[in-house]
């Protein structure tokens, strides 16, 4: 599976929208973000509509600065990906639209992607390494995601397990807003932790023995109660900024409980089914602590992408479009996206 091919990806599943064009699977040639962090900071989180309507904005500009900068027109495209879901129907809606009038216009092969395979191959896209080693293992971590998955080939997957309530992601957004830190919580959380004990508080993780899936509600609970008993007062389940509250460790102490869980079950998983390598992935693996805590613990190789390729990026599904490609995949104009797609 060495052909040529140079891929056209547009990304638009939830608050950034995306283009990128990759050569050959592995190769980066352009590509480009336009977030819209600014836009849903005041809501706490992302706000669908809002969402929505910005992809609208922009999305003929992001994917007409992709082509420009890689020097590229749609007649030396190979085929167009697009991604198909999981994520934001109202998001996923407009990227859709986009990739079926250029695919119908210019003739060109229209490919569906899941977006959670896409972050599985954003690791193929580290330039200076060799590709992934099958049989692997690997977490998918973000917002609106977590998720236990074995690769056993190419576009070949067992889902091990998940989340059953909030995704690690999702449960920094919100402790982030109990805590007043502001949005995204990801970086917040990680920065208020920097100085912190993350053994100031014993905060329970949820290991759920006999299974592969993960839960984060019972920790999220467990912080409000102390912050509740620290702040009496608490309102609208946001600390005053007038309040001393410990914040750094508070902070640290949630951050260790949702790394000790990820790692732990993630490594169990690789011993029990052989995984010769660990592939991490998604929003919330660009954290510092979950980085160093599975280079420090993991038998295996770990390999986690660069920032740039962590967060939602289209060139992750043009990655992934190359193997589709290659494995024949050729989809209707007619397809629809599904916000609710699971990989596997």
């Amino acid at each position: 599976m060495d052909q040529t091919t140079r891929i056209l990806g547009i990304e638009s599943s939830c608050d950034e929208t995306a283009a990128a064009v990759v050569e050959n699977g592995r190769s980066i040639a352009s590509s480009i973000v336009a977030s819209q962090i600014d836009l849903h900071a005041a809501y706490g989180g992302i706000f669908p509509e809002v969402a929505s309507r910005a992809h609208i904005e922009c999305i003929e500009s992001v994917v007409s600065q992709a082509l420009s900068t890689a020097h590229v027109g749609l007649e030396s495209l190979d085929a167009i990906a697009v991604t198909r879901g999981p994520g934001l129907a109202g998001s996923l809606v407009v990227g859709m639209n986009m990739a079926k009038g250029m695919a119908m216009g210019a003739g060109l092969p229209l490919i569906g992607i899941n977006h959670l395979e896409a972050h599985l191959y954003s690791l193929w896209l580290v330039a200076d390494e060799n590709e992934p080693e099958f049989p692997l293992l690997g977490l998918i971590v973000s917002g609106g995601h977590t998720e236990l998955v074995l690769m056993k080939n190419h576009l070949t997957y067992q889902r091990l397990g998940g989340t059953l309530d909030d995704a690690a992601g999702e449960a920094f957004d919100k402790i982030a807003r109990l805590l007043d830190l502001g949005f995204p919580g990801g970086p917040a959380i990680e920065a208020a932790a920097e100085g912190g004990d993350p053994t100031a508080f014993d905060f329970p993780r949820a290991w759920l023995e006999g299974t592969w899936d993960f839960s984060f509600s019972g920790l999220k609970t467990a912080v409000l109660r102390e912050v509740r008993e620290l702040e009496p007062d608490l309102e609208a389940g946001v600390a005053s900024p007038s309040v001393d509250l410990p914040i750094a460790d508070l902070a640290a102490s949630f951050q260790a409980a949702v790394v000790d869980v990820l790692v732990g079950k993630t490594l169990s998983a690789a011993d029990e089914f052989g995984a010769g390598q660990l592939l991490v992935a998604g929003g919330v693996s660009a954290n510092r602590s979950l980085r160093t805590t599975f280079l420090a613990r993991s038998k295996v190789q770990v390999r986690v992408p660069p920032i740039e390729l962590c967060t939602d990026n289209a060139a992750m599904i043009a990655a992934a479009g190359h193997w589709r490609y290659l494995a024949g995949q050729r989809d209707a104009l007619d397809i629809d996206v599904m916000p609710n797609w699971p990989i596997a």
